[in-house]
């Protein structure tokens, strides 16, 4: 492997993932490497210019921007919003990527089986598939659905005084942490030469909502209920929130499916997290602990 720096570029670097992985691959410490944030104002790019990292500015919706952020960049992390916009926005980049010589690209993209028919999963694995149409060295990421989403979903608390309001029946739904993503796409973009060609499935703990509000219960001492909505109710909550409305009618979409129990591997978990980390991976009970006052009402 050549001993030139490595310019590790994340898009996304103020989200969730973006900037756990960020901060992940700071604590390696590894002057092989330098990291990249791409933001999207310098307003956003003060915290990392704080810490003595990197910046470029980037918007995925103005292709002018992509030259002078990918210049120089050997990896590059994708991770786009959740919009149908993320389809146009990741082929202009992974053309822009190949032009500029980017080497390996990490990309985050959504749950399922390689068969899967939820229209916004497929949306990511024929991103993926693009990915290696263009002949680049990958890892694809596919997390099932995030633990922090029951902190706050859109921008709104999804637990109000120990009532959970989820939309899928009883559905058994597979799980994974923030967290332990970041920590798999660290690895990815540390050593490509191990995890060229993967595509790592994430989901570490099967629950139904019924078992999370028991989980909770137990661990809080305060009674927790889940309280099934029909998924109407979520689609009309993120039109009110001025959200993508064509990414989340997809969302309405599997959210019946999953209370049908129509999606095959609804629950599937993987045993992959300590081949690739050297840890344990985050479950239920765990991440419950660690987030009690969040959760305490």
């Amino acid at each position: 492997m050549s001993t030139q720096k490595q310019n590790i570029l994340i898009i996304g670097a103020t989200g969730q993932v973006g900037l756990k992985t960020i901060e992940l691959l700071e604590s390696v410490q590894d002057d092989s490497i330098q990291i990249i944030a791409a933001v999207r104002s310098t307003e956003k790019a003060k915290q990392f210019t704080e810490r003595g990292i990197a910046s470029v500015l980037i918007d995925l919706n103005n292709e002018a921007t992509f030259t002078r952020a990918l210049k120089n960049v050997n990896r590059l992390f994708i991770v786009t919003g959740y919009t149908v916009d993320m389809l146009r926005q990741s082929k202009s980049l992974i053309d822009y990527a190949k032009k500029s010589g980017v080497q390996h690209i990490v990309h985050l993209g959504a749950c399922g089986r390689d068969d899967t028919t939820v229209a916004h999963w497929a949306w990511h694995q024929l991103v993926e598939r693009y990915i290696e149409w263009a002949g680049f060295s990958f890892t694809h990421l596919r997390p099932e659905t995030f633990m922090q989403n029951l902190l706050s979903y859109g921008g709104a608390p999804v637990i109000k005084n120990g009532i959970i309001i989820q939309y899928v029946k009883d559905a058994r739904k597979s799980w994974v942490d923030v967290n332990d993503v970041a920590a798999v796409a660290a690895q990815a973009l540390l050593k490509p030469e191990i995890h060229n060609g993967k595509t790592y499935r994430l989901s570490y703990d099967a629950k139904s909502y019924y078992d999370i509000a028991d989980l909770l219960t137990e661990a809080i001492g305060k009674p927790f209920k889940y309280v099934p909505h029909p998924p109407e109710d979520f689609l009309k909550t993120m039109k009110a929130n001025g959200a993508d409305m064509a990414y989340m009618d997809c969302v309405y979409k599997h959210y019946i499916r999953y209370a049908e129990g129509s999606i095959p591997g609804a629950d599937d978990v993987f045993d992959n997290f300590y081949e690739i980390t050297g840890k344990q991976p985050t479950r239920w009970a765990d991440f419950i602990e660690k987030h009690k006052e969040a959760f305490t009402y």
